[in-house]
């Protein structure tokens, strides 16, 4: 299956979700709304799966807190049933909240070491498994990998790894590199579509575009961002990526930075979409979103310009 010219109008579903929490008559209003409020035609299925530190090498992707297959499944198919095309995004985290962006081991091995052999042995076994469930429920696309900044110098692991997933899943191939860090892979080629993290400051974005389609157009392949948004609250346009910022919540700072990033990015005809984060399986009610100062846009300013945005692009 190849990556057409099709504009990707999409949100990120479910991400933080823990197992029980899919396949609810909640997560299924969730996702109902979310079809509706941001007029999307892609969604993110998000997942993520715990290992116990940034050391440690084994993903046991199987266990709570992590959502079921059934889970997965269920909520695939009801984002088929709204018509969305769909990328499924299995993600690593850490248990004691390191950032995953800081999994790394000795490039040499070392006796007594946690290697990167054995973490991209166990990698490889979580990321095979959800590239089958992908394949066996019909999404369109599979990201094999999310923001793992320090695992990205590892080229022959992850080339090894793209053919070890192009056996078992036969859609479009993508990984999510962090902010600032698309000329950093070497291994783009592997791939069908480069995509990244669109979490720059709202007066940056201009510069980031112009270093990001000299990456994009030197590799001559399709290009969204797999994440992008900012949080609901006072300062978090200068610093999107920031969650823990402290400030008022204020819907305005999140309208802000939605219309720098589209109106930046609608100068480049080589950004193809956006995957934005994101929407919670488990929504806040609605007379609340006014006090909300996450990243979620439902009930809040930012949606009606996603909607717009995103409508106007599907409709060209």
């Amino acid at each position: 299956m190849g990556f057409n010219n099709e504009y990707i109008a999409g949100v990120t579903w479910g991400f933080s979700g823990i197992r029980g929490s899919w396949k609810t008559e909640e997560a299924e209003r969730s996702l109902e709304l979310m079809s509706s409020v941001t007029g999307a035609n892609w969604t993110a299925i998000a997942l993520s799966a715990l290992q116990a530190t940034a050391h440690s090498t084994e993903i046991p992707y199987w266990e709570t807190p992590t959502v079921s297959d059934e889970e997965v499944k269920w909520a695939i198919s009801k984002a088929k049933s709204l018509q969305l095309k769909v990328c499924l995004k299995p993600i690593v985290n850490c248990a004691d909240g390191t950032w995953r962006a800081h999994i790394n081991f000795f490039d040499k091995d070392v006796p007594c070491e946690p290697k990167w052999s054995e973490w991209f042995s166990s990698y490889t076994k979580f990321i095979l498994h959800y590239a089958a469930i992908a394949e066996e429920t019909g999404c369109e696309m599979f990201c094999i990998g999310c923001e793992l900044v320090q695992t990205d110098r590892r080229e022959t692991e992850w080339r090894t790894l793209i053919a070890e997933v192009r056996k078992v899943y036969s859609g479009i191939l993508t990984y999510n590199c962090d902010k600032y860090q698309e000329d950093n892979v070497t291994w783009w080629d592997a791939l069908d579509v480069i995509s990244s993290s669109g979490y720059y400051p709202a007066n940056d974005w201009e510069a980031q575009l112009d270093r990001i389609e000299s990456v994009v157009r030197s590799q001559n392949k399709p290009f969204f961002f797999m994440e992008a948004g900012c949080p609901s609250r006072c300062g978090s346009a200068a610093i999107p990526n920031d969650w823990t910022l402290k400030g008022e919540p204020s819907q305005a700072e999140q309208s802000k930075f939605y219309q720098a990033m589209f109106q930046g990015c609608e100068r480049r005809d080589w950004v193809q979409g956006f995957m934005l984060w994101d929407w919670p399986a488990h929504l806040y009610p609605i007379h609340e979103a006014e006090q909300n100062d996450d990243y979620c846009m439902y009930g809040k300013q930012a949606a009606g310009i996603i909607n717009e945005y995103f409508t106007s692009k599907i409709n060209m």
